[in-house]
């Protein structure tokens, strides 16, 4: 399988194989070859439908019956490759030469590359494009950068300052603690404080110790497990106890959570109802909806353990059996590949739940969680020693 973006003839190409056959797509136009003209480009696939945008004029190559997923598993090369016959012979239309130009701002699958000096995993033969000590996204938050004797200054909208545009005024007299993050708040020209996990108050200057935690809705954990590497992944189990008075949010997400590619377990509420969701790698999620309509009362604990064994999904809540079905019975993958990541109730500040989860959730979690089993350990997840922030103690009270 492979997927390649190449300049032929002065045109752009995006071409791809899935493992059937191999879709070429081409630009109506061509590009500026003049060395001083940026364009936009946009290329990918949904299933085996492609598109290419170059500068808003879009081809698509409509789908036909066939492979639909992309199985690389290898290194994502820019600009050339270490060894040209590595190259498909049918990725390109003539011989495989290097680009020779400037490339900017790659995003895949909504995240951005970092294309400095130290981020990739190897290159060679790269220079400096911009020139100068401005590039492309030195100032921050809209800042205009200007080229200075002494290396470049930052012109920042009123909101924003610093050498970079890079703090909010709303934060400049903050008296947030060391433990916390300062979350500017414009409309009331103010700021709140975010604790760090096990630090709570205005300032976040008290420390907390607590075995259930809190969510109130733009809050996380994300616990780090350290016996990933021993771990059968084709035999996955997570039990939890929660109690919510909510009709959505995401109480659990095993899994790295960086990219479609990543496999996962989730575990949520979504209308009402219980909603657990796993990718073992199809990259096609499978949702499994509880029929009851779920009640949330408030300081009612609900018990849920959700097992895989390979293909094959176990839900218990309250330890009744809810949910069993086989997610694929041809058994084309049977592991759960979380990379050692669970998050609870949301992702890191400034991740929204639905758009992480791609509409799967909606919203964070507002609730309590206490007792997380990973697999059959013996001992309980130590929350408190997790990474996370704006998580309360909820031993107190309801």
């Amino acid at each position: 399988d492979f997927l390649c973006i190449s300049l032929v003839n002065g045109f752009t190409q995006l071409r791809y194989n899935l493992g059937d056959k191999t879709v070429i797509l081409q630009t109506l136009q061509k590009v500026h070859a003049n060395g001083n003209t940026w364009h936009s480009l946009n290329a990918g696939r949904v299933g085996n439908e492609g598109y290419l945008d170059l500068d808003g004029i879009n081809v698509t190559q409509k789908a036909s019956p066939g492979m639909n997923a992309l199985d690389t598993h290898t290194d994502f090369f820019v600009g050339g490759v270490s060894s040209l016959n590595l190259v498909n012979a049918m990725a390109i239309e003539n011989e495989p030469t290097g680009f020779t130009g400037c490339i900017r701002e790659i995003v895949i699958n909504n995240r951005e590359l970092k294309l400095t000096v130290t981020d990739p995993k190897g290159g060679a033969n790269i220079g400096d494009c911009d020139g100068t000590d401005c590039g492309y996204t030195v100032c921050k938050n809209n800042g205009t950068c200007q080229v200075e004797n002494s290396g470049f200054s930052c012109s920042c909208p009123r909101e924003w300052t610093g050498t970079t545009c890079e703090q909010s005024i709303h934060c400049l007299q903050n008296m947030c603690g060391s433990h916390a993050l300062c979350i500017p708040q414009p409309s009331s020209f103010s700021y709140t404080c975010v604790c760090a996990l096990g630090w709570t108050g205005k300032y976040c200057d008290n420390k907390i110790k607590f075995y259930i935690a809190k969510f109130v809705g733009n809050s996380y954990i994300k616990y780090t497990d350290p016996f990933y590497g021993k771990r059968d992944l084709q035999y996955s189990r997570l039990s939890l106890n929660f109690t919510t008075n909510q009709t959505e949010g995401l109480i659990a997400w095993m899994g790295k959570s960086e990219n479609e590619d990543n496999d996962f377990l989730a575990i949520g509420l979504a209308n009402g109802t219980l909603k657990v969701v796993i990718n073992l790698g199809e990259r096609i999620s499978v949702p499994l909806m509880h029929s009851k309509y779920f009640t949330c009362s408030v300081g009612r604990w609900h018990f849920i353990t959700v097992v895989q064994n390979q293909t094959c999904i176990k839900v218990y809540l309250d330890e009744e059996l809810i949910l069993f079905e086989d997610i694929d019975p041809q058994r084309k993958y049977t592991a759960l590949n979380y990379g050692g990541i669970c998050y609870f109730g949301g992702f890191e500040i400034g991740r929204k739940v639905n758009t992480v989860t791609t509409g799967l959730f909606q919203k964070e979690f507002i609730g309590k969680i206490k007792d997380v089993v990973l697999f059959q350990d013996s001992t309980k997840i130590q929350l408190m020693k997790a990474e996370g922030y704006n998580v309360y103690d909820g031993n107190s009270g309801n």
